[in-house]
């Protein structure tokens, strides 16, 4: 008679997730491929519509900077929503504005159409996670943060090497009405699934306060900003990069892409399953440390497949660490998860922001080259920052 090994048990005893998360998780991977549709399809921006590469970026970097400002903003104003209705509304929202997108025939008139759109992601990821721990058990609460987050990984591995296929063969104002289409889809996936009265209590101004006067939570913030900025100094431009260095053709660059995103899903597939064992201080460092390895050899891809090769480490780190560091900030103060999750969204869009615009100004100084070197000690920084930042949580008191 087969016996089973004590993690088996372990595993065969681990109560399941309720169904109501994959619609969160689906919602992810349509805001997540929303988001980086620019990325994928910027060198059909700039060609269509006849601006230069850092000029397309700035769809980037603005837009992240309206979600980076928005994420706590729309924290405190939809407090009270009930979060069916609310993460419907996103994506309805979502849809309706990309859509609107393709009408654009100007750089003129795309640029404010795709920072409104983005309004919705400043909302839905940071609401999803905050109201899990209202659908599921305390034990449950990290891998059910990060398993919401998968729909990330996700939307990379799929999500932006479709639109960037689609964009590169049929236009990129096809792979805006992919996502549109997608958006409504999710909406309805969202009202039919979701119960009614999921209301996370809004923070009152003294729990604001004491978010913002933790030293743990705020180093935790500081270094979501660090390491998306070190990533966003290239990733953003990854397009051009790959065009310019190694001559790739828009399936090439989709197959890139779609390499990235599966091990970046392996990787947060890994830490979901692992975290509550590992602890999520650690998971997030060894996250960085793995993105930081590939931008020190990065200049070692001078092919398709070198390329592949050392982009693994940088994927199997990224999605990993946003989905960390998210148990980490509910880990570190559950009771102020609501604040702190709006503000690590924040932080990862305004750091997108930060590492967008710097990685243009290089480039429109002729220094693709160093877009690397860059990111790769704004991620040293978020490691000392977050070695710090780990040594602070146990002074904090929820």
């Amino acid at each position: 008679m087969p016996t089973l090994s004590p993690s088996s048990l372990a595993a065969a005893a681990r109560p399941a997730l309720p169904a109501v998360l994959w619609p969160l998780l689906f919602g992810n991977f349509v805001i997540g491929s929303g988001v980086m549709v620019v990325a994928g399809t910027l060198n059909e921006i700039s060609s269509s519509l006849q601006v230069s590469v850092p000029e397309a970026g700035q769809l980037i970097s603005a837009g992240a900077l309206l979600m980076c400002v928005g994420a706590p903003l729309f924290a405190a104003l939809v407090a009270g929503w009930d979060r069916r209705r609310l993460l419907a509304l996103c994506m309805v929202w979502y849809g309706a504005l990309h859509l609107a997108c393709m009408a654009a025939p100007t750089f003129a008139t795309l640029l404010p159409l795709r920072v409104i759109a983005l309004i919705p992601p400043a909302i839905f990821t940071p609401q999803a996670a905050a109201c899990v721990g209202l659908l599921v058990r305390a034990e449950q609460r990290g891998r059910a943060i990060t398993f919401v987050f998968l729909g990330w990984s996700v939307a990379s591995v799929l999500g932006m090497p479709i639109g960037a296929f689609v964009g590169g063969s049929l236009g990129w104002q096809s792979a805006f009405g992919l996502v549109g289409l997608l958006s409504l889809a999710s909406a309805f996936w969202v009202w039919r699934t979701m119960p009614d009265g999921v209301k996370p209590p809004a923070l009152s101004r003294a729990a604001w306060r004491e978010t913002f006067r933790s030293r743990a939570l705020m180093l935790c913030v500081a270094v979501t900003v660090m390491y998306a900025a070190g990533q966003f100094v290239l990733f953003a431009y990854l397009a051009p990069y790959y065009k310019q260095k190694i001559g790739v053709t828009p399936g090439e660059l989709s197959l890139l892409l779609m390499w990235f995103g599966a091990f970046g899903f392996a990787g947060n597939v890994v830490m979901s399953r692992n975290i509550d064992r590992v602890g999520a201080s650690r998971a997030v460092m060894t996250g960085i440390a793995a993105m930081s390895v590939s931008l020190l050899i990065w200049p070692l891809g001078t092919s398709m497949a070198l390329a592949a090769l050392v982009a693994i480490p940088w994927a199997l780190g990224c999605f990993a660490s946003n989905s960390a560091q998210q148990a980490r900030l509910v880990g570190i103060a559950p009771a102020l998860a609501s604040g702190s999750i709006a503000l690590n969204t924040s932080a990862i869009y305004g750091g997108q922001a930060i590492g967008a615009a710097s990685g243009g100004w290089l480039i429109a100084h002729g220094s693709m080259d160093l877009l690397h070197w860059v990111g790769f000690a704004i991620l040293l920084l978020a490691m000392a920052a977050s070695a710090l930042a780990t040594r602070y949580q146990g002074t904090h008191r929820a």
